[in-house]
């Protein structure tokens, strides 16, 4: 889930807006391509030796980030080529395997007699996936790219394996939790790279490339998916890519600590002290990984979570004292965070100035909105396209995936677009609007006896909108750090925006169960109520019953009724977008050095 764009029109902006994200208390009155921690080009020293000098890695910055900086000072075009290319691959591989895995995992859970928990599901898989990526920032910035890199992949085919293996629910959960780790974490880490290895005004057109996948497997995840799902069974389709992923991801990591080692043969990088005792090794690398915060920060973060997933299963509902504790809990140990961070850590993961930069808490909150506004309709939308619309498996993906196609045609001339303007504010002046006008449309036209044309154009609008919100998002956060908090700010991004889809998860499984069951109570003729558990629960139930019968269409009605609802109260929430759009500084990309050595 990464890529966007935007264009230049809106630059008559106040001199304030112009002015790129951070800049120290001594310099607030400089010019506005001053920026957080990054260099104006023409302020860069060149003498040898400094710390700016970009024929060496930047000092008093963390080892990990020093090694990416010599990584990038050693290896050759050929070799920056490899790289982006290898990125395509993984990110076909992610794209083809996540397309499959959404047309799949309806008819996962109704095997288990589940299909009204795919939401929950989701949900505990995000609530894990968000508590990581901080954590694997840190050990990024504190080990190497390549070392966080390797993590992911193991934990995705590990979750691969595990789904492949599954045969009840709570175990597939458990491996969907592993799986979601694994793939948000690789997708997050080979973003990191990706911004090492491109310039600031450059990246939109980095991201859109390593992108552009996601326009092939639109087309032949579900066909894929559909095949093995009526020719062999849905185990294997992650038994292959748990065979596939690991081979296309071993080059990756070959070539990053192989330009290491050539970086350090070369002297670029000097030994890290090797007189450190064990009890001095154990305090500098909890100081440098910032165990403390890092757990009071995923600790906290899933306690304070889960809730959302669980309540609904819960005694008492929202009322359990186990569900109010947990809230409670997980809030007490992330405000505990935020203080340790700004008073205590000896080396904080999250600093209050970065924190309380506009342009980052602008960014990271029209992310969360975007994604809880998304995910508060998206979860159901394949099973309604199959159930009120009578589309096979593969067509539904291929209305689904619209984002997809899109995305990944709109992305690449975005990003065209930002490298010869350096500006990408005025993007969202058009997609926030556009946005929140096709999911208001998508409140008419998803229900019963509409045109499955009117539902792919209200997907165009919003694949159109949504892809200007994510490369925005992206590079107004990076915008405005220095080099040495890509890794941190996007790892922040990340959080609040996995954040989002659990909310919007929650939000979206909170309505289907309290409006599909009972409409369904109300529609269904009374003959077939005793077969009512079934129909809820399992897709093919639902499927069994012929398009026109009494039964077909009082379950069709039912989903209308549950989809407009959801899509109500993503519309709703969207109009946030706006204020949290005029927090954002339009920052001039072309003035930001950022990144050393042979890069795009």
């Amino acid at each position: 889930m990464t890529v966007i764009n935007r264009f230049r029109a809106f630059r008559r902006q106040s001199v304030e807006e112009s002015v790129p994200a951070v800049t120290s208390t001594a310099e607030e009155t400089k010019t506005d391509s001053v920026v957080a921690g990054a260099v104006p080009v023409n302020d860069i020293p060149h003498e040898k030796g400094s710390e700016h000098n970009p024929e060496r890695p930047s000092e008093d910055v963390q080892q990990g980030v020093k090694n990416i900086e010599a990584t990038t000072l050693t290896w050759t075009k050929g070799t920056l080529i490899a790289v982006f290319i290898n990125i395509w691959f993984l990110y076909f591989v992610n794209a083809f395997q996540s397309s499959v895995f959404w047309t799949m995992v309806p008819y996962v859970t109704s095997d288990f007699s589940s299909h009204s928990l795919l939401n929950t599901i989701y949900v505990v898989g995000d609530c894990m996936a968000a508590a990581t990526f901080i954590p694997v920032a840190r050990a990024m910035d504190t080990f190497g790219r390549a070392e966080g890199f390797l993590a992911m992949v193991i934990f995705g085919t590990l979750g691969l394996i595990m789904m492949a293996a599954c045969h009840n629910l709570p175990t597939f959960c458990a491996a969907y939790c592993f799986y979601n780790i694994g793939f948000s974490g690789m997708t997050y880490t080979i973003d990191v790279v990706t911004a090492d290895a491109s310039k600031l005004k450059n990246r939109a057109l980095a991201f859109a490339f390593t992108s552009s996948p996601y326009i092939i497997t639109a087309f032949a995840g579900p066909k894929v998916a559909e095949d093995y799902l009526e020719i062999i069974n849905w185990r294997w389709a992650f038994g292959t890519f748990a065979i596939i992923f690991p081979i296309v991801a071993f080059p990756l990591f070959v070539i990053l600590k192989w330009n290491l080692y050539k970086a350090k043969k070369s002297g670029l990088l000097e030994r890290e002290p090797s007189n450190r005792t064990l009890l001095q090794s154990v305090w500098y690398y909890a100081n440098e990984l910032d165990i403390i915060g890092v757990l009071l920060f995923s600790g906290g973060l899933v306690v304070f979570l889960l809730p959302f997933s669980i309540a609904a299963e819960a005694p008492n509902s929202w009322g359990t004292d186990y569900i109010i504790a947990m809230i409670v809990v997980g809030f007490v140990m992330l405000f505990v965070f935020v203080l340790y961070e700004n008073y205590i850590a000896p080396r904080p993961m999250l600093s209050w100035k970065l924190l309380s930069d506009r342009t980052v808490i602008g960014a990271c909150l029209l992310d969360a909105t975007y994604q809880l506004c998304y995910y508060c309709w998206n979860g159901y939308f394949t099973s309604f396209l199959q159930v009120v619309n009578d589309l096979t498996i593969s067509q539904s993906g291929y209305v689904a995936n619209t984002f997809d196609v899109v995305s990944g045609v709109l992305l690449l001339g975005v990003g065209f677009m930002i490298r010869k303007t350096g500006r990408f504010k005025w993007l969202l002046y058009i997609a926030v609007p556009l946005y929140i006008f096709a999911q208001g449309l998508m409140i008419y036209f998803r229900r019963p006896n509409q045109s499955v044309g009117y539902l792919v154009m209200c997907q165009v609008f919003i694949s159109i909108g949504g892809a200007v919100f994510i490369i925005v998002e992206q590079l107004a956060i990076l915008a405005a750090v220095d080099h040495e908090n890509i890794a941190t700010v996007l790892a922040l991004l990340n959080v609040v925006g996995t954040v989002g889809d659990a909310a919007g998860s929650t939000i979206c499984g909170v309505i289907w169960q309290a409006t599909f069951s009972k409409a369904l109570r109300q529609n269904l003729p009374a003959e077939v109520m005793d077969n009512f558990d079934l129909i809820y629960e399992d897709i093919e139930t639902q499927m069994s019953y012929v398009p026109g019968s009494p039964v077909r269409t009082a379950i069709q009605n039912s989903y209308g009724y549950a989809q407009t609802r959801m899509l109500a109260a993503g519309t709703a929430i969207m109009v946030l977008a706006v204020p949290w759009t005029m927090m954002i500084r339009n920052i001039d990309l072309k003035a930001v050095q950022q990144v050393k050595g042979m890069v795009f």
